[in-house]
């Protein structure tokens, strides 16, 4: 996949921050066929990290199991706006990049 799979929303509320995260992405597990018949490969999402100012704030460990456009929502204490985002993913194939994200 392309850099650019990321739509994230980041609020600060008071001490916290609200972060909800769509990741456009097929998540094939490799076990379902094309028209033709030939197995599609597998391609997932393996890892997505999110920092704060150079601090991690959430990790997830993701599989051939979650689903098609994965959905994610946390909240972190901290943040304020205008601060910014780095959200950084890694493929099973091994592709991999950091998109960054506001908060308002």
């Amino acid at each position: 996949m392309a850099k650019g799979i990321l739509r994230a929303k980041a609020k600060a509320k008071g001490d916290n921050t609200v972060v909800k995260i769509m990741a456009k992405h097929a998540m094939e597990t490799g076990n379902r066929k094309d028209k033709s018949g030939n197995k599609i490969p597998a391609q997932f999402i393996q890892t997505l990290s999110v920092a704060h100012n150079g601090k991690t704030v959430m990790e997830a460990n993701m599989g051939a199991a979650v689903s098609k456009n994965p959905y994610l929502a946390f909240t972190f204490v901290g943040g304020a706006k205008g601060d910014e985002l780095q959200m950084t993913w890694t493929e099973n194939t091994g592709a991999s990049a950091t998109e960054t994200a506001k908060i308002k």
